[in-house]
């Protein structure tokens, strides 16, 4: 059985990126999410215990850009294996409906199809 990827991995960062709501700077990229949070992956490490406005912007396929605003918590930050970076676990205060559908896309965009047998 033939399993093939739909994107590139070294793609992701590139759509991903997560921003300040104030000040519209980047803060890093989202290293992966879950229905209660998300991994950033940023260049300075993160405040623990600090409450957070962030905005999420995504690249619609018609060119235009969709914004999810999210408010969370950092719980964790700490040195990634890659010098430089870090990792901060956030746990989101409230669930936006559209932050459901970016995990929902998510799962489909960068999960494995079998190869249909007629191909």
């Amino acid at each position: 059985m033939l399993i093939e990827r739909r994107i590139e991995r070294h793609q992701l960062p590139y759509y991903l990126q997560i921003f300040n709501r104030y000040t519209d700077k980047p803060m890093g990229y989202l290293g992966n999410v879950s229905e209660h949070g998300f991994m950033l992956i940023s260049n300075l490490p993160i405040l623990v215990g600090a409450d957070f406005e962030l905005r999420l912007k995504i690249p619609n396929a018609d060119g235009e850009t969709k914004v999810v605003d999210l408010n969370a918590s950092c719980l964790w930050s700490q040195e990634d294996e890659t010098p430089g970076n870090y990792d901060s676990g956030f746990l989101l205060q409230t669930m936006p409906v559209d932050y459901m559908q970016l995990i929902l896309a998510l799962q489909r965009y960068f999960s494995f199809h079998p190869q249909s047998a007629s191909a």
